[in-house]
């Protein structure tokens, strides 16, 4: 395993991570007793096999349901100065019951303290000023630290690039767990912001959020080669010396097996990924067209600025993944939670009857104005279906 400093919390993290949103029982509240002993027998060998790589960071959330409750079985055996742990805790307007929903996470861990307390998901301003304002969250962290059980606070985030830079810059938190990968870039602002705060870097879901690879479409595998997928994804990342480590949403032990192959790459990383990120660039030019590819992005309005609150940026990316990678799957999963209840944490809506609606004047500023609404129409059509839920809403 290698290490990294998590910015100034002065920890060594594993550049890998476990994050325990995989391989819980249930994504509701049950007993113990209700847990079934192979599911739990499975948790407890996931996370024994993570801390022989070397992966001794456990990540979890009171929100991944039983998660807290059963890694409250493993933890406590385990040889604490050697551990980090991690939880996260969603913002409250009321910060007693931001208090009282991180008692149940420490009681569920059966720790005396946590080495890093997340605020989950500030995926707004207002969720900001929930967490800062006086008498908020972050008062109520400050008195856990003050009490030795929590280490150091930082915060989980699916929100825009300027609510994760303006949350940086408060200078208030020491690491932030965000998404960041080859297919999704548009968050460097908030990396770049982060060094110069000296926060720690965490990659949410790189495998799963960051394109399904662990059943990539073949044409992607074929891109990527001779890496799989999912190790040319965890090199690109871990070639940025401002990424401190990966969070790997581990089912059962064997699934760590493939990101080890990333490792002995690392030292060589330009040189390795160099042929790949020009096969995959060219294999987008090749079907998209070079201006579209070059441009698309430009002057798109966001979901509030919308008729209907269509999100165009990012149903127009997942466009572009399905037509350059054949990633069909993942944006079918990805282009049907628009619109289905995800709120802030993945917002705005589908295209639906989007030819009756009149997107000239927030296209105004898009070199693409004219073809945009056709897009939108034959990717809603491609990939409209049953809604798909959220994997916490499985």
């Amino acid at each position: 395993m290698q290490y990294r400093r998590f910015g100034r919390t002065e920890l060594q993290m594993p550049v890998f991570s476990c994050g325990g949103m995989r391989y819980q029982h249930s994504w509701q509240d049950v007993p113990l007793s209700k847990i079934p002993a192979k599911n739990q027998q499975n948790l407890d060998a996931t996370i024994h096999r993570a801390v022989e790589l070397g992966i001794n960071h456990i990540e979890t959330a009171r929100g991944y349901g039983t998660s807290e409750i059963q890694l409250g079985k493993v933890l406590p055996t385990l040889d604490r100065d050697r551990i980090i742990v991690q939880t996260k805790v969603t913002p409250r307007a009321n910060p007693k019951e931001f208090l009282a929903t991180f008692e149940t996470s420490i009681q569920n861990l059966q720790l005396d303290y946590v080495d890093l307390l997340g605020i989950h998901g500030i995926n707004t301003h207002q969720l900001l000023d929930w967490t800062l304002r006086p008498g908020g969250c972050m008062d109520v962290v400050r008195d856990l630290q003050r009490q030795g059980r929590v280490r150091h606070v930082g915060f989980s985030t699916h929100g825009p690039t300027n609510v994760l830079v303006d949350t940086v810059n408060t200078g208030q938190f020491d690491y932030m767990n965000l998404h960041w990968y080859y297919i999704f870039q548009n968050n460097w602002p908030a990396i770049e912001a982060a060094q110069k705060n000296d926060v720690g870097v965490f990659i949410i879901s790189p495998s799963d959020k960051g394109g399904h690879l662990y059943a990539p479409p073949p044409k992607l595998m074929d891109l990527c080669a001779p890496l799989s997928p999912m190790v040319f994804n965890n090199l690109f990342c871990l070639s940025h010396s401002q990424v401190h480590t990966l969070s790997l949403g581990a089912a059962q032990p064997s699934d760590f097996d493939e990101h080890m192959k990333t490792l002995p790459l690392i030292d060589r990383a330009d040189e390795v990924l160099a042929p790949i990120l020009a096969k995959l660039e060219q294999g987008a030019i090749a079907t998209l067209g070079e201006t579209w590819y070059k441009t698309w992005n430009v002057g798109l309005p966001t979901p509030a600025d919308t008729p209907n609150s269509i999100n165009i940026p990012i149903i127009l990316w997942l466009g572009n993944l399905m037509d350059a990678y054949d990633m069909t799957e993942y944006a079918a999963a990805r282009y049907n939670l628009l619109g289905g209840g995800a709120s802030h944490w993945f917002p705005g809506s589908r295209a639906d009857n989007v030819a009756s609606l009149d997107l000239s004047r927030c296209l105004q500023h898009s070199p693409h104005q004219d073809v945009i609404p056709q897009r939108l129409a034959d990717i809603h059509q491609r990939l409209a279906g049953a809604q798909v839920k959220r994997l916490s809403e499985s």
